[in-house]
């Protein structure tokens, strides 16, 4: 499942000027102000199958799946075909599946796939359909019906909704599969027709920062690489979260710590999403062990506030602060911030990692 919904322009009866449409938030990672606008919307016509889909759609955005699958079976029980219902519901199960990690998870992921698979039949042009139903072609075992050749199938179908997009899934599926030769033509393509759009600079820097990319470039060819793109596609992005966050984890890969820091800092006053900046920096904090008091401060003030979806939200927050009390010597308060992540997240991978540490003599 995609970290944030990618939506193109929908040709749905039900919109027409001036009527509520909640695709440009969802599309922007706007989660926090979407999931506000559909209550509000649901408050005066709780039939609002639309409402329901969004909220929904937000709600899984902010790892609060099961909230988020009552929500969207709301929305299908008003509208069975509605697309961004279908889609809600299979992020969702998507969602839970990921959380499970388990044998049960497995039914859960085969009906995220078949609710992906009916969306996009309900609606051909539904781009975050399509980006989501690749990414589980790509990713599920064989068994379940997932191949490359279904994920490059979805590119080519997003490809011909929003054509930046479209390369942009094109290189994030061949790069999964280990084929970066291939992949990074896709991305050039894409980032040439949108350089400014933070997804695609996120899904770039992503890909080329990951494990399968590094045995194809060597370590120390994907640390120049990830620190010279990492800077060039910056400029356009300085105040997008999601884009911020990708360059400062490129500069951090690429052993640039402190340019990191800087960036991310640099960002917080203008940036779109605040709190995901502050994740961020005590992101930064827990893994290069600088400034760790400045790290601590951000993640307490991001877990007293409303988080946005998309970074790992509140476990992710409550781990990364208990790894930087661990290194301060505080291990009490480091074992109870692992024991809040994991009261949201019982199979938090890292968060477990830390509880075992810290038990560990």
């Amino acid at each position: 499942m995609p970290s944030r919904s990618l939506y193109a322009l929908l040709a749905v009866p039900t919109l027409v000027a001036g009527v509520y449409d909640p695709r440009s938030d969802l599309e922007a990672g706007r989660y926090l102000k979407a999931l506000g606008e559909a209550e509000a919307q649901l408050r005066s016509d709780p039939g609002n199958a639309l409402a329901w889909a969004a909220k929904s759609q937000a709600l899984t955005a902010l790892q609060r799946f099961g909230e988020g699958l009552a929500a969207a079976e709301k929305a299908l029980a008003l509208a069975p075909r509605l697309a961004e219902a279908l889609l809600a519901r299979g992020l969702a199960r998507a969602g839970i599946a990921l959380q499970q990690r388990n044998f049960g998870s497995l039914r859960n992921a085969s009906s995220a796939l078949e609710d992906l698979e009916e969306a996009t039949r309900a609606d051909p042009r539904l781009g975050t359909g399509w980006m989501s139903l690749a990414l589980a072609y790509q990713q599920l075992p064989g068994l379940l019906g997932g191949s490359t050749r279904k994920a490059l199938a979805c590119a080519e179908s997003l490809r011909k909704v929003l054509p930046a997009r479209g390369d942009l899934l094109q290189g994030m599926v061949l790069a999964l599969d280990g084929r970066w030769p291939e992949a990074e033509p896709c991305f050039g393509r894409a980032l040439a027709q949108a350089p400014a759009d933070a997804e695609i600079v996120y899904g770039y820097l992503d890909a080329l920062g990951n494990r399968t990319t590094r045995k194809q470039l060597g370590a120390a060819e994907q640390q120049r690489r990830l620190a010279l793109e990492a800077r060039r596609l910056l400029p356009p992005v300085r105040t997008c979260a999601r884009a911020v966050e990708a360059v400062a984890d490129a500069l951090l890969d690429a052993g640039q710590p402190e340019e990191a820091w800087g960036i991310a800092q640099a960002a917080l006053p203008q940036a779109d999403a605040p709190s995901l900046v502050r994740l961020q920096l005590g992101k930064l904090a827990a893994r290069s062990g600088l400034h760790r008091e400045e790290g601590l401060a951000y993640l307490d003030q991001a877990l007293r506030e409303p988080l946005e979806g998309g970074s790992g939200g509140y476990p992710s927050a409550h781990t990364r602060r208990g790894q930087i009390l661990r290194d301060l010597g505080r291990k009490a308060e480091a074992r109870a911030a692992a024991e809040a992540a994991l009261k949201l997240d019982p199979k938090h991978r890292g968060a477990r990692e830390l509880l075992a540490n810290l038990q560990t003599p």
